[in-house]
């Protein structure tokens, strides 16, 4: 890309020409292409079909979107790792900020706005007939079109899959649906409060804080039709700030951050240490018992929700980003913590042994599975 003749950025020949395998409806897909189209590597979209899983599985253990083929031949996963290490690695506007307080609360926001969002996005677009109609049409013309059966049979498939294991797997019944619902549109106000004031969240560019709120709002909440339609009503500044995120380039956009945490991130904040990591140490408590299941009340609605060991790990990243910090900021931001009901939560469980990369090799970690329960695991081999 550019002029013939100009040298490419340090760290872009081992970038240049990645292949990103993914959907145009994926979720994790969305938020990683926008971090690359903002940094400006030159890549190919790979539409994911079941065979293209199944390579991607081989090479980076688990049959997840997005999944990444490096020139060198090398393989990737995992959305936020990918983006740290490729932050890292060219020149130019840091997406990760540099200032230490801000890089620590821009995690916090962004895993809470990756994985907590994650049950209304699977919820809006499997529980409303209209959106699941169309989203099983797309994903077995598109990823299942290698599948020989009937388009009806692949349209049933997808969609009895996705309801057992994302809704009804996944904690959401009658009795807890409103308050599933309730997660987005808090965000979406959030949000729009932030963006009306500034066009990124962080000040005049996008920061990982914004890449982990475009995941759900891009894909998913923007593109599904009974969300997409709440999203245009209530928050029209958040509509706007998709289309702005997806055209947005490092090489236009230099302007500075703001000096601080801003005001506007406390509800956020709070929303974490009510509901968040809450749900994290439930999540934690029960993998170190070993079982399959827990039980956690959350703002007074009582789930009943699989044992995630991916999300016992970013329990753990939260903690050590917090250790990483310098003693002023480590100061700092134990008492922004304290005063939005943070603090305590998230050391509420420590040494939880998730075994998730323990070597710190993401986003190249293979990681086998993310569900199974650590007995389960360590029989496996893993």
């Amino acid at each position: 890309m550019g002029d013939e003749g100009m040298q490419a950025p340090a760290g872009m020949d081992m970038l240049a020409c990645m292949d990103v395998h993914g959907l145009d409806l994926s979720y994790f897909t969305g938020k990683f292409e926008a971090f690359i189209r903002f940094k400006e590597i030159p890549h190919r979209r790979i539409e994911m079909s079941l065979g293209g899983i199944r390579r991607a599985a081989r090479a980076t253990g688990l049959a997840q979107m997005p999944a990444v083929e490096l020139p060198d031949g090398r393989w990737m996963s995992d959305s936020t790792p990918m983006i740290e290490w490729i932050d890292a690695l060219l020149p130019g506007p840091k997406v990760v900020p540099e200032d230490p307080l801000q890089r620590f609360f821009s995690r916090l926001l962004e895993d809470y706005a990756d994985e907590w969002l994650w049950r209304p996005a699977l919820h809006y677009r499997w529980s409303y007939q209209p959106d699941a109609r169309l989203m099983s049409h797309r994903i077995a013309t598109e990823m299942m079109h290698d599948l020989k059966l009937p388009l009806f049979v692949r349209r049933w498939a997808i969609y009895r899959r996705q309801l057992a294991k994302y809704v009804r797997g996944d904690g959401i019944t009658a009795a807890t649906r409103a308050h599933v619902e309730s997660i987005y549109t808090r965000n979406l106000a959030f949000l729009e409060r932030m963006l009306t004031a500034r066009p990124y969240l962080l000040g005049e560019r996008p920061t990982l804080a914004d890449f982990g709120f475009f995941a759900s709002m891009f894909r998913h909440f923007g593109l599904d039709p009974t969300p997409a339609r709440i999203m245009r009503d209530r928050a029209p500044a958040v509509f706007e700030w998709l289309g702005r995120m997806w055209n947005a380039k490092a090489s236009r956009l230099q302007g500075p951050l703001l000096a601080d945490v801003p005001e506007d991130w406390r509800p956020v904040l709070e929303d974490i240490g009510a509901c968040y990591l809450p749900y994290l140490n439930a999540n934690a408590n029960a993998w170190c018992a070993g079982r399959k299941n827990f039980e956690v009340s959350i703002e007074g609605t009582a789930y009943k929700l699989p044992v995630h060991r991916y999300r016992v790990w970013c329990l753990e990243r939260l903690q050590a980003a917090f250790r990483e910090l310098p003693e002023a900021e480590a100061r700092a931001a134990r008492a922004l913590l304290a005063e939005t009901g943070c603090g305590e939560r998230l050391w509420e469980m420590r040494d939880t042994h998730s075994g998730f990369d323990v070597s710190g090799h993401a986003p190249f970690f293979k990681p086998g599975s993310v569900w199974t329960p650590r007995d389960q695991v360590q029989r496996a081999g893993a």
